[in-house]
């Protein structure tokens, strides 16, 4: 009997601890359908404190967490400059901080000097009039990770999927809603002095330098000497599309390269037949030559012999 207690109380525990995942993987908006469309962005002309880093996204939280303490009522703001399926992880570049004022509002200076303080920057990004958007519920502390992991890809497939110009990544805590925006224009306004920088510092390295890089931080690193590398993307689709006419016209059709293939299979053809029909001809030449010399010694032997025959007959005779 209490074997069966035990059983029965350990199902019990499993079936609560399947249900307790069940309810928090609805809750936290995992399963929520994400839509993706273009229009207006979730928030105009801001501006805000952020700290720049390099690394893996997925060691943002320490910085949201580290802003979100300094003014826990704020709304937390991300922005993605490189596309992590194309860049390694320890050269992705980002930045993490707090909007601190929106619109026409002005920031308030005591709390603009208190992240000054920690070491953020401020900056303010203009608005935009059209964009790339999406949203995700904001439930839990496992919201911006589960978005993260839904949104980010979906967002990418829209982009590319419609050639879009679209860039940077900007993620908006705002609420009970995860807003996901790429600007559609003015997208070098969104991005922070300290990329910049590094791009600057890239164009004015030597050769030796930037071989040096490579060798140090790998390929994904590379991308501090040009555009973002998400900027990269979205203009591929249009010189893809422009150069491919160009190539059309360089290289000639098929059947064009076939016919002309023939045509030089033909002339040399030709010519080697040419050459092997003067070259027979040659020989033949050689060959009647021999049989008229033969023929004419065959003939010259001919009268030699006749000729003895002739003055042995006539000496027998004489005898």
């Amino acid at each position: 009997m209490s074997d069966f207690v035990i059983l029965s109380l350990i199902l019990f525990l499993v079936v609560c601890l399947i249900l307790t995942l069940a309810v928090f993987v609805f809750y936290s908006g995992l399963l929520s359908e994400v839509v993706v469309g273009t229009g207006s962005p979730p928030v105009k002309n801001i501006t805000i404190a952020y700290k720049f880093k390099k690394g893996s996204y997925r060691d943002r939280g320490a910085a949201f967490t580290e802003s979100c303490s300094i003014a826990p009522k704020l709304c937390s703001v991300g922005l993605y400059y490189d596309n992590p399926n194309q860049t390694e992880d320890d050269c992705c570049r980002y930045a993490v901080g707090s909007i601190l004022s929106q619109d026409e509002e002005k920031p308030d200076e005591e709390l603009q000097r208190l992240y000054e303080k920690f070491g953020f920057r401020i900056i303010s990004f203009p608005e935009v009039s059209c964009a790339v958007t999406s949203s995700f519920p904001n439930r839990c502390i496992l919201s911006s990770i589960c978005g993260a992991y839904r949104v980010f890809p979906e967002l990418h497939h829209y982009i590319t999927d419609r050639g879009l110009s679209a860039y940077p990544y900007i993620e908006i805590c705002k609420g009970d809603l995860i807003h996901y925006m790429c600007p559609l224009e003015n997208q070098e306004s969104f991005f922070v002095p300290e990329l910049l920088e590094k791009q600057t510092e890239g164009g004015e390295k030597t050769e030796t330098d930037k071989e040096a890089d490579e060798t140090h931080t790998g390929e994904g690193c590379t991308s501090e000497s040009g555009v973002a590398v998400m900027e990269a993307d979205a203009e591929s689709s249009e010189m893809g599309e422009s150069s491919t006419p160009v190539l059309c016209q360089q290289t000639p059709p098929l059947d064009e390269r076939d016919s002309q293939t023939e045509e030089g299979d033909q002339g040399a053809k030709g010519s080697s037949e040419s050459v092997g029909s003067g070259s027979s001809f040659e020989e033949l030449d050689m060959d009647i030559e021999e049989e008229e010399k033969e023929s004419k010694n065959a003939e010259d032997d001919h009268v030699e012999d006749t000729e003895k025959r002739g003055v042995n007959e006539i000496g027998s005779n004489e005898e």
